[in-house]
């Protein structure tokens, strides 16, 4: 049995208040003192109204593609520390959980959307936990957008497309899951094993040729390191043992690897698109690998969003940013190796993204093809307050179906049977670029829940 709780801490700190004015006064031989000008108090409906409801602002005349720029109110922006903002720009979340395998854990979660007071501009992300039997992980995730401007009358405007990010952490993961290779493996081939992973990595995303461009580009470089052992699942053989010559080849592997992307872009939104649809592929490629060996994986990822009429709103205002918007979404991929990568590296199916029926890495092979579908809609569109400056923008549902299969090389997809998963999840929103989900999906092998931060696809 799992159990798993994640609750939001209730703890903030006070505002510190500012200094009471000082009278005026008469300094000998001078003039009278004035009182200190005190700022003005914050107003969390600056910008917006107390329905939840952001009137679209006026932008500059030389902002490229507006609609792919979002607006956030000066409501959404409150001054002070992270203590201070705490629900509103700064989020804590305890982890706490149970499972035979792991143990009892517990962590915590710390979100600053507003790291170092840039004005919204910069991220900040800090994740780490531990459970009794030796379970560990630890990350730090930073980022920042760069194209990112100030408006006259309040408030500001970034591009989603264009940011640099940089990721470290430490994993040790007691319980990861492989059923061999193939499209065929059954639910009784799984076996277990611990991955000890070390990590660092460093992208680049920006449109071009000006930001909001349909053209994007994807740079980056991961560093890993990967130690592996026996696994902890209870009545599940050891990967050690079911497969000695797939783990020994891929234990203690150390590799660096490169990745670019090239995609065109039409869609309104990168985090939680309305329409459009977008084409791309990208390549991460490994020239160093312990024992001097190289190889790379490919993907071909395609998508479309198309808005359809509301079924429990009416869609909002003309002059609403960010009104509530139902849609249809399709998307899939086609992804390939070459050359040699351990096995946790090859595309592989099953999880929070991909045949989402089943756990995580359900099938592997050296190619993969997915596809799915979802219909989106809000079935509150307004959300609801929790306080004058925490609020939840929206909730939502999304049925959705999956679709997909691996094989050794891409010829071999065409006879490959494929396998599908189907379900409902549930969607809430802070703002447009923060969703979260929680899906729920049957499949033939079982049923499965992932939460998750983002879209699947």
């Amino acid at each position: 049995m799992i159990v798993r709780v994640s609750l939001l801490t209730a703890a903030a700190g006070c505002a510190i208040g500012a200094d009471a004015a000082t009278p005026s006064g008469q300094i000998e031989g001078g003039a009278p003192q004035q009182a200190a000008a005190q700022p003005p108090a914050f107003n969390p409906f600056q910008g917006m109204e107390r329905n939840g409801l952001i009137p679209k602002a006026k932008l500059p005349d030389d902002v490229n593609e507006p609609e792919r720029w979002r607006y956030i109110p000066e409501g959404r922006i409150k001054p002070g520390n992270v203590l201070q903002r705490f629900m509103v720009t700064s989020f804590a979340s305890p982890i706490v959980y149970y499972e035979e395998a792991v143990g009892a854990g517990g962590g915590l979660s710390l979100t600053d959307i507003d790291f170092r007071e840039r004005r919204r501009r910069e991220f900040l992300g800090l994740f780490a936990a531990h459970s009794t039997l030796g379970q560990e992980q630890y990350s730090l995730v930073w980022q920042r957008w760069l194209a990112h401007r100030e408006l006259p009358t309040g408030g500001v405007i970034e591009e989603e497309r264009t940011w640099l990010r940089g990721v470290v952490g430490y994993n040790r993961t007691l319980t990861r899951r492989f059923f061999g290779f193939g499209p065929d493996s059954r639910k009784s081939d799984e076996t277990s094993y611990t991955d000890e992973s070390a990590y660092a990595e460093a992208l680049y995303q920006a449109s071009l040729p000006k930001p909001g461009d349909d053209t994007v580009l994807t740079l980056g470089l991961l560093g890993q390191h990967h130690n592996l052992a026996a696994g902890r699942v209870p009545n599940r053989p050891n990967a050690q043992t079911v497969y000695p010559g797939v783990i020994s080849a891929a234990d203690g592997n150390d590799s660096l690897w490169a990745t670019v992307g090239l995609r065109y872009d039409t869609r309104d939104s990168q985090h939680n698109a309305y329409r459009g649809w977008a084409t791309g592929v990208t390549m991460q490629v490994a020239p160093l690998q312990d024992n001097h060996r190289a190889g790379a994986v490919g993907e071909w990822r395609t998508s479309l969003v198309i808005p359809v009429p509301g079924l429990f709103h009416s869609g909002g205002t003309p002059d609403e940013e960010n009104p509530p918007t139902d849609v249809i979404a399709v998307g899939g991929f086609l992804q390939w190796t070459m050359g040699d990568v351990p096995f946790f590296a090859l595309p592989s199916l099953g999880g929070p993204y991909t045949l989402r029926g089943y756990l995580a890495d359900r099938f592997t092979d050296r190619a993969a093809w997915h596809a799915s579908a979802e219909y989106r809609f809000w079935v509150i569109p307004r959300g609801f307050s929790i306080t004058d400056s925490i609020r939840v923008e929206r909730l939502g549902l999304a049925p959705f179906y999956d679709i997909g299969t691996v094989a050794p090389d891409v010829p071999g997809l065409a006879d490959a049977r494929a396998h599908h998963s189907y379900g409902i999840g549930l969607r809430a929103t802070l703002e447009r670029t923060a969703l979260f989900r929680c899906d729920f999906g049957w499949s033939k092998d079982q049923f499965a829940v992932n939460v998750a931060y983002g879209l699947s696809f």
